[in-house]
């Protein structure tokens, strides 16, 4: 298994600090808004990171915190008259929903910035007693200069971070780039008490803290999204390595940026589509497909006619899966002939050029590749004139269900295992308006209403979904 390393910037064999154990940190929300398909883009690429190491037999320990208290998530409070911490609370509430409804599974921890207080205060003291950190009228900041290695992540120098930055001008600091550990608050804001009196933390320090708790020094994999790289991840390191004298983590990944237009998703741009909106016109599986569907270092460009040919060719999957289904209730218990022993000996290469492609920096849209693949054998399967002998289509069913367990394309249900289809993409009640025309059809078929039944089937073709006629009866497909 190889992964790209945005810190060595090429890719690396995969080895884990432990054997058969991995250890991942992913950057959360913070927590003062319905979160939007940018920040939705890195839930669902490294739930999937995840799902695929755990498929390849590693035990992982999956941390995804939350910053519940924040500048912006005070400014929003005061803006709605409400509690900053209880603004948080209500937005992770509808965080968990909405990653629910994109089948990104719950973190094996959800640590939450205000509830590691002293493990936050540990950090920064432990910073100033080894000199790399600095105190100001009760501000606590790190000292670029004291660590040499400042922007390897980046790789950039000072002076280019400098001249690219928009920096406050803080008179206080020593170096215009030294970034807060600690900051006084403000009367009126939430403030905890500290060595340097009442405050907060900074962004930084926060998720260093966490994850060291959680996962230790030189941890696995730290991900999110590129826009963290600087300054967020690069202060991470800093900070991190300067309290503990080791490496921090060994493997950085990070998915590409979401475009509109091409010009980046972002809040202070206008130009970004919350998840739940976007819910509203799209099952979450189309959403889920068409983030997966592009290799997560790409940049991905968002308009609501891609996510429609999404959703059209995820009904492809759709519809293969729902006959498969059929198939095993409809097949027949006798042994395997040729053209089974072809299609098991084909699962097995399906498989493989699966894994190849997840194994290569977690090639997603290569995986989707092989498992339209997979569908497409399976469906000229299943089209045979004589019924389908159940024990190779139930070989098959395992083989879609490895995959989704990788992809979370499709929510399962936990009592009988069978996948569980919304409404495919071209929505509401078409599916059902859609079997009333194959009977309609069929009616005329049988009064030899050719011309009806011709149209009918012409008319559908040209909408992308194509009938077929099987002694088992009518199937279509979207196209």
């Amino acid at each position: 298994m190889e992964v790209y390393n945005t810190l060595t910037k090429k890719k690396e064999t995969f080895r884990p600090r432990e054997p058969g154990k991995v250890s991942m940190y992913v950057c959360g929300p913070t927590t003062y808004n319905l979160i939007h398909l940018g920040n939705a883009r890195p839930l669902v690429v490294f739930d999937t990171i995840r799902r695929y190491l755990t498929y390849r037999g590693y035990a992982v320990t999956f941390v995804q915190n939350f910053t519940d208290i924040d500048d912006k998530i005070i400014t929003r409070a005061a803006e709605e008259g409400a509690e900053p911490l209880a603004l948080s609370e209500r937005y992770i509430k509808e965080y968990f929903q909405d990653a629910a409804a994109l089948n990104v599974l719950p973190a094996d921890v959800h640590p939450r910035v205000t509830e590691h207080m002293p493990v936050i205060i540990d950090l920064v003291v432990r910073l100033l007693e080894r000199g790399f950190a600095y105190e100001v009228e009760g501000n606590v900041y790190f000292a670029v200069t004291r660590f040499p290695e400042y922007g390897k992540l980046s790789g950039r120098s000072l002076d280019e971070m400098l001249a690219g930055a928009r920096v406050e001008v803080d008179p206080r600091k020593r170096h215009p780039m030294d970034f807060a550990l600690w900051k006084r608050s403000r009367p009126g804001e939430p403030a905890w008490d500290s060595p340097w009196g009442p405050g907060r933390p900074g962004w930084h320090i926060e998720c260093s803290a966490m994850s060291l708790h959680y996962l230790g020094p030189g941890f696995d994999i730290h991900g999110g999204g590129a826009d963290l790289i600087f300054p967020h991840h690069e202060n991470e390191i800093a900070q991190s390595e300067a309290a503990t004298g080791q490496p921090f983590v060994r493997y950085w990944l990070h998915n590409g940026f979401i475009t509109v237009n091409r010009e980046k998703m972002s809040k202070s741009l206008g130009n970004f589509f919350l998840v739940r909106e976007i819910l509203e016109k799209f099952p979450p599986s189309v959403v889920r497909f068409f983030l997966l569907n592009t290799h997560y270092r790409s940049p991905l460009d968002f308009d609501d006619t891609r996510l429609a040919v999404a959703g059209r060719a995820l009904d492809r999957l759709r519809v293969s899966a729902r006959l498969l289904e059929e198939g095993l209730e409809n097949g027949r218990e006798r042994a395997a002939g040729a053209e089974e022993e072809a299609l098991l000996s084909e699962l097995e290469r399906f498989k493989d050029a699966f894994i190849r492609a997840m194994d290569d920096d977690f090639n997603t849209a290569q995986a989707i590749g092989v498992f339209f693949d997979l569908a497409h054998r399976v469906n000229g399967y299943l089209h045979r004139s004589q019924p389908p002998v159940r024990a190779a289509l139930a070989a098959a069913r395992e083989l879609y269900r490895d995959f989704n367990r990788v992809l979370g394309l499709f929510p399962v249900d936990e009592q009988t295992g069978r996948f569980v289809f919304e409404e495919p993409c071209f929505g509401g009640k078409a599916e059902q308006l859609l079997e009333l025309l194959i009977a309609v059809r069929q009616e005329a078929r049988q009064r030899k209403d050719w011309t009806t039944a011709d149209r009918i089937r012409a008319g559908l073709r040209e909408l992308g979904i194509v009938l077929e006629d099987t002694p088992e009866g009518v199937r279509w497909r979207v196209v």
